[in-house]
């Protein structure tokens, strides 16, 4: 059974920072790409960043000198810095990886449960 568990969100002022993490637990052979996406209310769930096993990193245009992702391929962890917070980054946050279960296996993508961010102005 593979988990995704996120740490890290919270409530902020505008121009603050965050620091999200999200860890892969259970029994699978690798783990592909792993991104953040996120959902504010109304509004459909948004790619904000995403990051390959190799370390090739891509944003959401709104997001690209604010945040960034990274990953240790070691601890199955993947995470998102965010500075210069802006009310407009309030959402759930969730954490999203690529997850291959065997050496034979095709990857199945798993979620996590999600982390509220809420940024005051």
């Amino acid at each position: 059974q593979v988990q995704l568990v996120e740490s890290g969100g919270g409530l902020v002022q505008a121009g603050g920072s965050l620091r999200l993490s999200c860890v892969a637990s259970g029994n699978f052979f690798n783990i592909n790409d792993m991104g953040w996406y996120r959902q504010a209310p109304g509004k459909e769930r948004e790619l904000v960043a995403s990051i390959t096993r190799g370390g090739r990193e891509k944003y959401k245009e709104s997001v690209k000198d604010r945040f960034t992702i990274s990953r240790h391929n070691g601890k199955n962890t993947v995470y998102l810095q965010m500075d210069g917070l802006r009310p407009e980054d309030t959402a759930f946050y969730y954490c999203n990886a690529e997850i291959v279960p065997s050496f034979w296996g095709a990857y199945e993508t798993h979620w996590g449960q999600g982390t509220q961010v809420t940024v005051s102005s």
